[in-house]
């Protein structure tokens, strides 16, 4: 009789099972059930728990159609980059520009008015600071939309190992959390003390900034021959949003939205010339501002 009543347990949790699988693709029809399956595995790939089923079918239908999107523009033409379903598969386009915080740039640096390195007169055919040990690993910002922090750190950590050696991973937070303007009062609160401790110590020291002339990738060329520069793109189109790998050649306006840092500059063999920043982007375009703008607004700090 136990025997029974085990095997009709057992069948009564696999119906169970079952009934939950069925739910799940119900709102699936039967060409969709492939790109429901895609789905799954995105969510559980980047931990994206939905708060109700009307948002996951929401945000599903986004997530197919940006699929589709990425396909279409990988199968059309032949770039020199490709796009990937990335953790903003799920996302409009203006959704991700939102979560883009405009590049603020150093508004509490001393600024000076120079450019030290225009009479700069011969520069390398190729540049990579990561080589050099002047770049600590590529961080994600998630949603926080503090690219700017991110940029200007990655600066300051450069100019901190050129001049004292020593390459050290420094806070984003910190900056980010004497940002009083934007991210304090925008989020409404403070972690704990014994979260972020105060400890009076300091890992850098920085004089000041100084800000590129505009519109000019020759004299941005100059400054990152010598260390890392902090710059500001145009990064709100579909093409930045799922950008894979590749040279990025994409369309893009001159409407600053991120902060990235500019680590370098290569050619490939067939002659084809690229900054390094967070992607690999194309250089020596015909627009002044360079492509995506990134000519536009960039400072590199001094030490």
């Amino acid at each position: 009789m136990g025997f029974f009543n085990k095997c009709q347990c057992i069948c009564f949790a696999l119906i169970l099972t079952l009934g939950a699988l069925a739910s799940q693709v119900a709102t699936c029809t039967l060409q969709d059930v492939a790109m429901c399956e895609m789905h799954e595995q995105w969510m559980a790939r980047y931990g994206w728990l939905y708060e109700n089923n009307q948002e996951k079918e929401k945000r599903f239908k986004i997530f197919k159609e940006n699929v589709a999107l990425i396909e279409s523009l990988n199968d059309f033409g032949n770039k020199p980059y490709k796009l990937g379903v990335n953790q903003f598969a799920n996302l409009t386009s203006e959704e991700f520009k939102a979560s883009r915080n405009r590049f603020k740039g150093h508004e509490c640096a001393t600024k000076t008015s120079s450019f030290k390195y225009q009479n700069v007169t011969t520069l390398p055919s190729t540049m990579e600071w990561r080589k050099k040990g002047a770049v600590t690993p590529t961080k994600d910002e998630g949603q926080c939309g503090c690219c700017w922090a991110f940029s200007a750190v990655a600066a300051m950590e450069g100019i901190t190992k050129l001049e004292s050696g020593k390459l050290i991973s420094l806070s984003k937070q910190e900056l980010v959390d004497c940002d009083i303007k934007g991210f304090i009062q925008k989020n409404h609160g403070l972690t704990t003390e014994a979260n972020y401790p105060y400890t009076a110590n300091h890992a850098a020291n920085i004089k000041g900034y100084e800000d590129m002339p505009t519109n000019n990738e020759k004299a941005l060329l100059m400054a990152v021959a010598n260390q890392p520069v902090s710059v500001a793109i145009d990064a709100g189109g579909s093409d930045f949003q799922f950008y894979l790998s590749g040279i990025f050649t994409g369309d893009c306006v001159t409407s600053l939205d991120h902060g990235v840092t500019a680590v370098g500059y290569e050619v490939t063999n067939d002659g084809t010339k690229y900054w390094l920043v967070k992607n690999l982007m194309q250089r020596d375009v015909d627009a002044k501002e360079g492509l995506c703008g990134i000519a536009m607004q960039a400072s590199y700090l001094t030490a």
